[in-house]
C-alpha cells in the first residue's frame, strides 16, 4: 500500500513536470469567466522594431569594439560582427516563428510550457529573471560614469545623484541609478503606446549618434587612407580563431531582439508584425555594428585602441575631442533604451507565469485603466532599483547572459518539438478552475471528456488508434528520442570542445562519440516526416522557421557551447538561482498550477472543449 503510494506520489511529481499548457489558455479563461482584463493591442511593426534596436544596441557596443579588436580580429572585426549577427539570425527565425504562432506574453517561458513542459518553463522563466531585473539593474549602475563626463567628473556630480559610501559597511551606494529605474517604472504604467513612443524617441537618438560615428568617422578615415588597415600584419593578424573568438564575444551584444517577443499580446497583428520587428530590428542592428566596426579599427591602428573607450580615444587620436559629448549622449540614450527593454519584459513574464498558476495572482492582475500590469511594474522596479542602489551588479553581469542562452536554447528545441511531436491533446484547465469546483460540474466536465474521445478520430495524449499506431505512433517516438539525442550529442560535443584541461584522448574520444549522435540523430530527423499535428498548434499564416531541423539544431550548439564556456564561479551562481527557483516552484508553483487535475482532449476537440464550457 505504502509502495503504491509513493509510486503514485512520484508519478504524479514527474507528470507535474512534464505536463504542458494550451496555446490560448489566457484567452480561453478570460472567455470564460476570468476576472482579468487583457492588455492592450496598440503596438506596430515600427513599435517593435524601436523596442528591438532600443533593447539590442546597448553601451557595450562604445567598449566592446576596442576590446575585441585588440585582443581577437584586429582589422577584421566586422568579420566577427557579421558571423555573430547570422548566429543571432538562428535564434530570431525559431522565436519569429513561435512568437507568431502563439502571440501571447510570455516569450521563451510560454513557449516552453506549451512544448516542453512546466518544470522547464519555470526554469526558463525564472533564468529570464537574470536577464530582465538583474540585467537591467547593472544596466542602470553604468549611467553614473558616462553622466559624469557632462560635469566633468564624478566628484562634480550633484550630491543626489554622486555615489556614496556608507560608513562601516563599505557598501556603495548608487543613488542616480535608482532615480532612473523609479522614473522609468513610472514611465511604464502610463501605457505600452506612451512607453514605445518614449523609446523609439531615445532609440532614435542613439542611432544617430551611431550614424554620426558612421559618418564622421569614415569621411576622416577618408581623408587619412584608412591608415587602421595599412599594416604589416594583415586584416586577420589572430587567424580564424581569432575571428571566431571574437564572434562569440561580439554575439551578446546582439542580445535583446528577444524582448520584441514578451509584448506579443499588445502587438495589433502579431502574425505579420512580430516576425518583421524581430527581423529588421536585427538587420539594423547588424549593420549599424559592422558599418561601426570598419570605420573604427580604419580610423587607427586596432592595437592604439584604449580598452575602455575605444570610440573616444579614435576620434580623440584624429584630432576630435569635441565629438566626446556626442559619444557620451549616445553612450547614456543607448543604456537609458536598453533599461526601458528591460524593465518593459519582466512584469509581462511574471504575469504569463501568474496566469498559470506557478506565481501569486497578484502579478497578473492588469490596470483597467493603462491596461497594463501596474502593480506588477512597481513591484519589479522597485526590486531593481534596490539592487542597483546598494549592490555592484557588476560581478552578476554574466549571469545575464546565462538566462538569455538558456531562453534562446529553450526556444530552439520547442521548434523541433513543434514541428515533429507537438502536443496530440490540449489541457481543458477548466477541471481546476472556480467554475467547475463543483460536484456536479466536474462530472459534467468528466462526461464530456468522454464523449469527445469517443467522437473524436484522434485518442487521448499518448494513446494512438489502431489504424495509425503503426505508422505515427513509431513515427512520433523517433522523433522524439532523435530530438533527445540531439540534445545529448549537442552537451556532449560542446563539452569536448571546451575541455581543454582534459587530456587528448578522452576528449577526442568523447568528440567523436557525440558528433555521431548528433549527426546520426539529425540525419533521422531530416529523413522522417514532419507531424501533420503541427497544422493545428497556436495560429495559422505567420512566420514559419526555414531548413528544419538544420538552423534549429545548429542554433542549439552554438548557445550550448557559449553557456558551457561561461565561468565556473558565475555557473556556481547561476545554479544557486536556479535551485532558490526550483524550491519556490516545488513549494508553491507545482501545488497552484492550473493545469493541477486538468483532463486532456485531442486537438481536433480543441473547438468543442471550449463551447462547453458555462
Amino acid at each position: 500500500m505504502n509502495e503504491n503510494g509513493g509510486s503514485s506520489k512520484c508519478s504524479w511529481g514527474f507528470n507535474s513536470l512534464v505536463r504542458r499548457k494550451q496555446v490560448d489558455s489566457v484567452h480561453l479563461k478570460n472567455d470564460h469567466g476570468g476576472h482579468h482584463h487583457q492588455l492592450a493591442k496598440k503596438l506596430t511593426a515600427f513599435d517593435l522594431v524601436a523596442i528591438g534596436v532600443g533593447t539590442t544596441i546597448g553601451a557595450g557596443v562604445y567598449i566592446l569594439v576596442g576590446t575585441v579588436a585588440r585582443e581577437h580580429t584586429g582589422p577584421a572585426l566586422a568579420v566577427s560582427f557579421f558571423i555573430a549577427g547570422v548566429a543571432a539570425a538562428l535564434s530570431a527565425c525559431c522565436y519569429a516563428e513561435l512568437a507568431s504562432r502563439c502571440p501571447s506574453a510570455g516569450s521563451a517561458y510560454h513557449y516552453a510550457y506549451i512544448c516542453l513542459g512546466e518544470g522547464i518553463a519555470w526554469l526558463v522563466g525564472w533564468a529570464l529573471v537574470l536577464d530582465y531585473t538583474i540585467g537591467g539593474s547593472a544596466i542602470a549602475r553604468g549611467i553614473s560614469p558616462n553622466l559624469a563626463s557632462f560635469f566633468g567628473g564624478l566628484d562634480k556630480l550633484p550630491v543626489f545623484l554622486a555615489r556614496q559610501t556608507i560608513p562601516g559597511l563599505g557598501i556603495v551606494v548608487d543613488p542616480c541609478a535608482a532615480l532612473l529605474i523609479m522614473i522609468v517604472t513610472i514611465l511604464l504604467c502610463f501605457g505600452i503606446k506612451e512607453s514605445s513612443l518614449v523609446q523609439a524617441v531615445v532609440t532614435s537618438v542613439n542611432v544617430c549618434t551611431l550614424v554620426f560615428i558612421i559618418v564622421v568617422g569614415g569621411y576622416t578615415a577618408f581623408k587619412t587612407g584608412w591608415i587602421g588597415y595599412d599594416l604589416s600584419s594583415g586584416f586577420f593578424p589572430f587567424g580564424l580563431n581569432g575571428i571566431l573568438a571574437g564572434a562569440a564575444v561580439v554575439f551578446f551584444s546582439y542580445i535583446g531582439f528577444d524582448t520584441v517577443t514578451s509584448t506579443a499580446e499588445e502587438v495589433k497583428n502579431p502574425q505579420r508584425d512580430l516576425p518583421l520587428g524581430i527581423g529588421i530590428a536585427l538587420l539594423i542592428c547588424c549593420i549599424l555594428y559592422m558599418l561601426l566596426s570598419v570605420v573604427i579599427v580604419g580610423l587607427v591602428p586596432y592595437y592604439t585602441l584604449d580598452p575602455d573607450t575605444p570610440i573616444s580615444s579614435a576620434f580623440g587620436d584624429s584630432g576630435m575631442q569635441w565629438a566626446a559629448y556626442i559619444l557620451t549622449t549616445g553612450a547614456i540614450t543607448a543604456l537609458c533604451a536598453s533599461l526601458l527593454g528591460s524593465l518593459l519584459a519582466q512584469p509581462r513574464i511574471f504575469m504569463a507565469m501568474a496566469r498559470d498558476g506557478l506565481l501569486p495572482a497578484f502579478f497578473a492582475e492588469i490596470d483597467p485603466r493603462t491596461q497594463v500590469p501596474v502593480k506588477n511594474t512597481i513591484v519589479i522596479g522597485v526590486l531593481a532599483a534596490s539592487l542597483a542602489f546598494f549592490m555592484d551588479v557588476s560581478q552578476l553581469s554574466e549571469m545575464v547572459s546565462v538566462g538569455t542562452l538558456m531562453a534562446f536554447t529553450a526556444v530552439a528545441v520547442c521548434v523541433l518539438v513543434l514541428r515533429y511531436v507537438p502536443p496530440y491533446g490540449v489541457p481543458l484547465p477548466s477541471s481546476s478552475q472556480p467554475w467547475t469546483d463543483t460536484d456536479e460540474s466536474r462530472l459534467q466536465t468528466e462526461r464530456f471528456l468522454v464523449d469527445a474521445t469517443e467522437s473524436s478520430d484522434s485518442p487521448l495524449l499518448g494513446v494512438e488508434t489502431a489504424r495509425d499506431e503503426k505508422y505515427f505512433g513509431r513515427r512520433r517516438k523517433i522523433a522524439a528520442w532523435s530530438i533527445v539525442l540531439v540534445c545529448i550529442g549537442v552537451l556532449g560535443l560542446s563539452s569536448a570542445a571546451s575541455t581543454e584541461r582534459l587530456p587528448s584522448f578522452p576528449r577526442f574520444t568523447m568528440c567523436g562519440v557525440s558528433a555521431a549522435i548528433l549527426l546520426g540523430s539529425l540525419i533521422t530527423l531530416g529523413c522522417i516526416d514532419e507531424d501533420d499535428e503541427r497544422h493545428n498548434f497556436g495560429h495559422q499564416g505567420g512566420f514559419l522557421c526555414p531548413f528544419v531541423p538544420y538552423l534549429p539544431v545548429l542554433c542549439i550548439l552554438i548557445n550550448t557551447y557559449l553557456i558551457i564556456n561561461i565561468g565556473v564561479g558565475t555557473w556556481i551562481r547561476v545554479l544557486i538561482w536556479l535551485l532558490v527557483g526550483s524550491m519556490i516552484y516545488l513549494f508553491y508553483g507545482r501545488s497552484h498550477s492550473l493545469l493541477n487535475n486538468a483532463g486532456y482532449v485531442p486537438t481536433t476537440c480543441k473547438g468543442k472543449t471550449t463551447d462547453h464550457l458555462p
